[in-house]
């Protein structure tokens, strides 16, 4: 086993750079890997057949832990299953280590079964490729996998975190004999320190001689993770200058009083003297992707004069409203306090205690309370009937106090920002809007719930539920996790937006009726499975659902998808009439 030796002290190079979760889908080319990781004391290795649910279980921990978490699979087309978890996870900029067992390149194109294309197979969607020698009897080539493993582990980290893929050809033998030694000698780590400079001073006085230019200054804020820091910061702001902080579920910005939460019902056919009113002079943007169309077009349709984007990164320019002026490279939570110490100061020099501009914060906030009671209306159902949306607001007015919220995409994301929470709850929430695919929302979540000991709790789509139900297979599910789901038996979400809707061929060649229900699926994999069909029987259920126990449990919400779209087609007639 010596001349593999190489390969088995990357368990321990991993260890020592701070890995401490890894991923493994069985495979017999990966073998030297897998067993390397099994084997090495300090890191906790977690076993999925299927490597697409890997990846995406591999992608929840990380956004919970914040560190990069290794992937291990074997060589071939198990390779090209991680592709949808790695560009989710390098657009929402989570940090993965890709180990792809490869055979030697010599046997390509020699009708060898499961030997492909390997090296540089994601493309543009990792931060970098790495291919490592399939011979070690060389110095240099010892030196040069070090060297490479180093690299890769920080670069996933470095800002903007994201995927690193090494390709790892290996040679037979494989699997150590009885009694041979198969532990890690000595490595070496290379640490890397990185210092954060800040803005130079002119820069600084240009962007405050910019703000007090401007009278109605507004904060819009993207997909973030979860930071009490940066919302305490940007609640000052907002209280102390009268500037609008504006944002949605996904950016982790909760009801607080001050917060325009309500974006996509407010932001909806709007006449143009009332979109003039809102529209901002100075337009501040942080974080990733937003959520709704309507906030998109709002901006867009009425952009501002001037418009910043901060982030820690300028790799590339973000102009998503098309309306970008100026870049600023900081962390937001650095900005911000660094400019409302600023602000602050000069107020107190110019002997200014309140400058009495709230005028257009108050024009948003009376918006967004209209906002509010519009969707409070549209939820009111005759009867007992249940739908999508109404179980929705059920749920995250349920949620547990501190908990974890997981929102699959397709319509469970978008009921759930049209509902909003409270800040109150303290609930974080995490949303797959990188590329805002339907695959791997559930592993996701499953990779969420082994990483804390938090309730988390997953809103999911029937759709995406099937689609993804290799996530509940194989690793034991954790007890800590719990399913809604919402089964309309149909992609629900092509008979909401415009054009599918209107076509003879909506079903079957847009939806996706199946008649399945998950009873089966939690039997297999151990989970506690109810169901519920009236808002009766979800409100009586709720409370001990959302109770700690020893197993995961699923409960599933059974609605009918033309109710569903007539609820929905209501509430657009109702934001015409408002208009």
């Amino acid at each position: 086993m010596p001349i593999l030796q190489p390969i088995v002290n990357m368990a321990e190079l991993l260890h020592q750079k701070g890995i401490t979760d890894v991923l493994v889908s069985p495979g017999s080319r990966s073998a030297p890997l897998t067993l390397a990781v099994v084997r090495h004391p300090a890191l906790r290795v977690r076993v999925m057949a299927d490597e697409r649910a890997a990846g995406f279980v591999a992608l929840g921990i990380a956004q919970q832990t914040g560190r990069p978490v290794a992937v291990i699979c074997t060589s071939g087309s198990a390779v090209y299953n991680l592709a949808p978890a790695v560009v989710e996870a390098f657009f929402q900029q989570i940090p993965l280590l890709l180990l792809t067992a490869d055979r030697p390149h010599e046997w390509l194109h020699q009708q060898d079964g499961q030997t492909i294309h390997q090296p540089g197979l994601f493309g543009h969607h990792v931060k970098r490729s790495y291919d490592l020698p399939a011979d070690y009897t060389h110095a240099d080539s010892r030196w040069f996998i070090e060297r490479s493993v180093n690299e890769a582990i920080d670069l996933a980290q470095f800002s903007p975190a994201g995927p690193v893929h090494i390709n790892v050809p290996l040679r037979e033998p494989f699997y150590p004999t009885a009694g041979e030694s198969f532990t890690a000698g000595p490595v070496r780590t290379i640490d890397t320190l990185r210092a954060e400079p800040g803005l130079p001073t002119d820069s600084w006085h240009r962007l405050l001689q910019e703000w007090d230019r401007h009278d109605r200054i507004l904060i819009a804020v993207g997909q973030l993770p979860p930071n009490p820091a940066l919302r305490h910061m940007l609640a000052k702001i907002s209280e102390e200058f009268g500037v609008p902080v504006v944002g949605e579920i996904i950016s982790n910005l909760a009801d607080n009083g001050l917060f325009i939460t309500h974006t996509d019902t407010l932001l909806a056919n709007l006449n143009e003297s009332v979109a003039e009113t809102l529209q901002p002079d100075l337009l501040i943007t942080i974080g990733n992707s937003f959520l709704t169309r309507n906030m998109k077009t709002f901006f867009r349709r009425y952009p501002a004069r001037h418009h910043w984007h901060i982030d820690p990164v300028l790799d590339r320019i973000n102009d998503s409203f098309q309306s970008l002026t100026t870049r600023v490279q900081a962390s937001p939570l650095a900005f911000f306090e660094k400019l409302f110490s600023d602000l602050d100061y000069q107020r107190f020099l110019q002997g200014d205690d309140d400058d009495g501009s709230t005028m257009f914060l108050q024009t948003w906030q009376a918006a967004d309370r209209r906002a509010a009671q519009l969707v409070f209306r549209s939820l009111r159902q005759p009867e007992d009937r249940l739908t999508d949306w109404q179980a929705t607001q059920h749920v995250l007015a349920n949620l547990p106090e501190g908990s974890v919220l997981h929102l699959a995409n397709s319509m469970p994301v978008r009921y759930a920002n049209l509902c909003g929470l409270s800040e109150q709850q303290q609930i974080d929430v995490w949303a797959n809007r990188g590329v805002s695919g339907i695959d791997g929302c559930l592993s996701t979540a499953v990779g969420a719930a082994l990483a804390t000991d938090k309730l988390v709790t997953l809103l999911i789509g029937d759709v995406a539920f099937f689609y993804d139900r290799n996530g509940l297979w194989s690793a034991p599910v954790p007890p800590n996790l719990r399913i809604f789901l919402l089964n309309n038996d149909a992609g629900h979400i092509f008979r909401i937006i415009d054009g599918p809707g209107q076509q003879p061929e909506l079903e079957p060649y847009f939806e996706t009726p199946h008649g399945y229900t998950a009873r089966r699926t939690a039997e297999d994999a151990g989970v506690t499975y109810q169901i519920c069909r009236t808002a009766t029987e979800l409100t009586s259920l709720l409370p001990d659902f959302l109770q700690p126990g020893t197993q995961a449990k699923l409960l599933e919400i059974s609605t009918d998808k033309l109710v569903n779209q007539q609820q929905f087609e209501a509430y657009r007639a109702t934001l015409r009439q408002a208009d």
